[in-house]
């Protein structure tokens, strides 16, 4: 580093992205404490999140996942897209989360829980920054490859979630998806007990948050 400057022309470029305005001014906060990174600027959903990456090329990106417009899986395609050695750190809320897996298969190089950020970030911003991966915690890995497992939903059964959200009742599903009322509920019966939950909206509420589904999926008027 050339002089003690946090503004030194080789300290480590940042770009924050989360929908949350506390959680940001706390991640500024936190960043502006490390004499070696800058924040260069902060977005709050997906589609800001490319344009500013494109725009001022940051050395490390910590992108939430659950974001309006554009979540943070397409956000991380897109910018992997343009610039396939963007270094992007992921943020998120729940363990296990399956947006997660798919952030990692775009390209995230590194993957931390909200609550870990005071105690990991700093260090993981760094390992990133120095092209490394960073390595998911044992505990944080084991949640993942538990959900993956536990929550793998058929395609047919996603389609059927998906409807699901959108309001459609089993008759409805049923002939949008040209397949019996009976076949219908048997996914919801599968559906439910992968999932662990008590019904049809804590099913649908379940996989929302865990990425297996999005409101994208649930598109269209619904059924009653």
């Amino acid at each position: 580093m050339t002089g003690s400057s946090p503004y030194a022309t080789d300290s480590i470029g940042i770009l924050v992205v989360d929908d949350h305005p506390l959680l940001r001014d706390g991640l500024a906060a936190l960043l502006g404490l490390q004499p070696d990174m800058r924040l260069l600027a902060e977005a709050s959903d997906g589609e800001e999140a490319v344009s500013q990456y494109l725009a001022l090329r940051p050395d490390v990106v910590l992108m939430d996942l659950q974001l309006p417009r554009v979540d943070g899986v397409e956000a991380i395609t897109r910018i992997r897209h343009h610039d396939p050695r963007a270094r992007i750190i992921v943020l998120t809320t729940y363990r296990g989360d399956v947006r997660a897996v798919k952030a990692l298969q775009a390209g995230a190089s590194g993957y931390l829980l909200k609550d870990m950020l005071r105690h990991e970030l700093v260090d993981t911003i760094r390992t990133v920054h120095s092209g490394r991966r960073a390595g998911v915690p044992a505990a944080l890995a084991a949640s993942i490859a538990a959900h993956v497992v536990e929550d793998s939903l058929s395609p047919r059964e996603t389609e059927v979630l998906g409807h699901v959200a959108a309001g459609r009742s089993n008759k409805a599903i049923g002939e949008q998806m040209r397949i019996s009322e009976q076949t219908v509920k048997a996914h919801m019966k599968n559906i439910m007990e992968k999932l662990g939950a008590r019904d049809r909206t804590h099913a649908v509420t379940l996989a929302l948050k865990r990425g297996i589904i999005s409101l994208d999926d649930a598109g269209g008027d619904g059924d009653a």
